[in-house]
C-alpha cells in the first residue's frame, strides 16, 4: 500500500514536539499507532520501520521522545557519543512527561478523520520499547509491540524509577514481545522476569525469540539481521491484524 507523510506540530507542556506521521494514502478510516523510536529518535532506520508499518494499513505517529531537551527535528547519530547524548537525554527526561507525550499522541489520533479511534496500538523499540509497553497501561490501547524494551524489570527510562514492572497488570490490551537471544542489554534473566510477570497478572501476551542482537530491526549497523527482522515483521503484522484490525 502506498503512503503519504508528514510532521505535525503538537505542544506538550508548553514544548514544540514533532510528531512524524505515516499514513495510507487511499481514503479511509484506519487503525493508528503511536510508535516509538530508540535514542537516536527519528532518523532513516526509524522512518522506515514507521513508513513500513503505514503500508500495512495504519495510521503512525512517531514523537520525538527528546522534545524538551534537543532542539525539533534533532537526530541523535548512532556514535559513541550519539550514544551518550542520547541516554543523557533518557536520563534527564522525567517519567510523567514521558507519559504525557503517550497521552498527547493518542488524543493526537483519536481526532484524526482517518483513525479508527477504538483500534489503537503502540509500538517501539529499545527505550521506545518500554514507553510502548507504558502506553499499554492507556485503556484504549488494544494492541502494544514492544521490540527489545531496555529497563523494564530494574525501573530503567529516566529521572526517577519507573514502575512500570510493578503496573503490568493495568494493560487491558495484547502484548507482543520481540527479543533477540544475542541482545547484551535485555539479557535472558530479564527475559523471564518479564514473562514471570506477564503471566502473574494474566496479561494476553506473545514472546518471539530470535537469535539476534540488540536493534536487530535497525537497518543502518553492524547488528542489523534481515532474515529476523522479516520473520519478526510477519509475526507483529499478524498480531495487529488480530487484534485491531
Amino acid at each position: 500500500m502506498q503512503i503519504i507523510k508528514r510532521n505535525v506540530e503538537l505542544r506538550v507542556d508548553d514544548s514544540l514536539m514533532r510528531v512524524y506521521v505515516a499514513a495510507p494514502k487511499p481514503e479511509g478510516r484506519y487503525p493508528g499507532i503511536v510508535f516509538f523510536s530508540d535514542i537516536y529518535q527519528l532518523g532513516g532506520p526509524i522512518t522506515r520501520l514507521a513508513d513500513r508499518l503505514a503500508g500495512y494499513g495504519y495510521v503512525v505517529a512517531a514523537p520525538e521522545i527528546f522534545h524538551r531537551l534537543e532542539p525539533v527535528g534533532t537526530v541523535i547519530e548512532p556514535s559513541d557519543l550519539g550514544r551518550m547524548q542520547g541516554n543523557d537525554d533518557a536520563r534527564r527526561t522525567a517519567i510523567a512527561h514521558y507519559d504525557a507525550d503517550t497521552r498527547a499522541v493518542l488524543d493526537f489520533l483519536k481526532s484524526e478523520s482517518s483513525v479508527l479511534p477504538n483500534k489503537l496500538g503502540s509500538m517501539g523499540f529499545c527505550i521506545g520499547g518500554h514507553l510502548a509497553y507504558r502506553a499499554a497501561f492507556q485503556p484504549e490501547v488494544k494492541a502494544t509491540v514492544s521490540c527489545y524494551p531496555t529497563g523494564i524489570p530494574i525501573g530503567k527510562l529516566g529521572k526517577g524509577v519507573a514502575d512500570t514492572l510493578q503496573r503490568t497488570g493495568e494493560i487491558h490490551g495484547e502484548l507482543l514481545l520481540v527479543f533477540g537471544t544475542l541482545d547484551p542489554h535485555v539479557k535472558e534473566p530479564d527475559r523471564h522476569t518479564l514473562a514471570q510477570t506477564l503471566e502473574k497478572t494474566g496479561v494476553r501476551h506473545q514472546i518471539l525469540i530470535y537469535e539476534a542482537d540488540h536493534t536487530f530491526m535497525r537497518d543502518d549497523g553492524p547488528r542489523y539481521d534481515p532474515a529476523a527482522t522479516d520473520a519478526a515483521w510477519n509475526e507483529l503484522i499478524s498480531f495487529l491484524k488480530r487484534v485491531i484490525g
